[in-house]
C-alpha cells in the first residue's frame, strides 16, 4: 500500500491535479461535544480556486442549512477532501483555519474577482469560505471507487431560478432568513445582508410584520453576528425576528440541499 505524502504547500502540479476532479467535499464540527459534525459535498470544482500556496477559496451557495459557516464562526476549524474517481488513486486533505466572508464585506468584491464558477447564479450566493492551510497531505485512495462524471445537475440552479420567478430575491432572502440564520445546533450562521436590511426598513415596517425584528436587530447590530455569540441571547432574537414563522421552509421541494 502507498504511503501518503505531506507537501509544505500547494505547488502549481498539485493545483492541477485539484482542478481536474469533478468535486470536493468540506467537514467541520462545533466544539460542543454533544454537536453535530457536518460532511457537505461541493462543486462544480471551479467553485474552488487555489489563491495562493497556502490559501484556497471556495464560493458557497445557498442551501437548506449554513452548518459551515456556523462551525466556522464558531472555532474556525475545517478540513477539504478531494478524491481521484478516475485515473490512478488519490486523496487528498487540505486542512486549515477557515472565515465567512460575505458580500457585505469590504474584501468579497476582490474575491469574488478570481473567478469561481457560480452553480445557481449571484442571487444565490451567500459567502465565499477562505481557507489558511496548515496541513496539505495525500493517501493512497485505494478504497474509492472509479467512477465517470457525466455532468453536473440541474437541480439548483433550476430550484434558484423558480425562487426568482416566483417571488424576485427576496425569495431567495426569505429563504435564508428561514433556513440559514442558525445551525442545528443554534449556533448562529448567516445574518441578513446589509442592503436588504435598508430597503426593508425604507418601507417603514409595523413591529407586527414579517422581517421586522430581523431587519431593526441587523440596523442597531446590538446584537451583531459575530463568533463568541452567546447562544442564548441568538436564541432569543431569533425568536423575535420569526414572526408567524415556524422556521422551516415549504417541505421538500424548497429546499435545495443541506450545506
Amino acid at each position: 500500500m502507498g504511503v501518503g505524502t505531506t507537501f509544505d504547500r500547494i505547488d502549481e502540479r498539485l493545483s492541477a491535479w485539484i482542478s481536474a476532479q469533478p468535486l470536493f467535499f468540506v467537514a467541520t464540527a462545533p466544539l460542543g461535544a454533544d454537536g453535530h459534525v457536518n460532511l457537505s459535498p461541493k462543486g462544480p470544482i471551479g467553485s474552488l480556486r487555489v489563491l495562493d500556496p497556502h490559501t484556497v477559496a471556495y464560493l458557497d451557495v445557498i442551501g437548506s442549512g449554513a452548518e459551515t459557516i456556523a462551525h466556522l464562526r464558531e472555532n474556525g476549524r475545517i478540513v477539504m477532501m478531494i478524491c481521484a474517481f478516475e485515473g490512478p488513486p488519490r486523496i487528498l486533505r487540505l486542512h486549515g483555519r477557515g472565515r465567512v466572508v460575505t458580500p457585505d464585506d469590504a474584501e468579497y468584491a476582490a474575491l469574488l474577482a478570481r473567478g469561481f464558477d457560480d452553480p445557481a447564479g449571484p442571487e444565490a450566493r451567500r459567502a465565499i469560505i477562505v481557507v489558511t492551510l496548515t496541513r496539505v497531505a495525500d493517501s493512497c485512495g485505494f478504497g474509492v471507487p472509479l467512477m465517470h462524471h457525466e455532468r453536473q445537475r440541474h437541480h439548483l440552479p433550476a430550484w434558484a431560478a423558480s425562487k426568482l420567478r416566483s417571488g424576485g430575491e427576496e425569495a431567495l432572502t426569505e429563504y435564508r432568513r428561514r433556513n440559514n440564520r442558525e445551525s442545528i445546533d443554534g449556533l448562529p450562521a448567516l445574518d441578513l445582508p446589509a442592503p436588504v436590511v435598508h430597503r426593508l426598513l425604507g418601507r417603514g415596517l409595523r413591529g407586527d410584520e414579517p422581517w421586522a425584528g430581523a431587519a431593526q436587530d441587523r440596523l442597531t447590530a446590538s446584537v451583531p453576528v459575530v463568533d463568541g455569540y452567546d447562544r442564548r441571547t441568538w436564541r432569543l432574537r431569533r425568536a423575535k425576528a420569526d414572526i408567524g414563522d415556524g422556521g422551516g421552509g415549504n417541505g421538500a421541494r424548497d429546499r435545495p440541499g443541506r450545506l
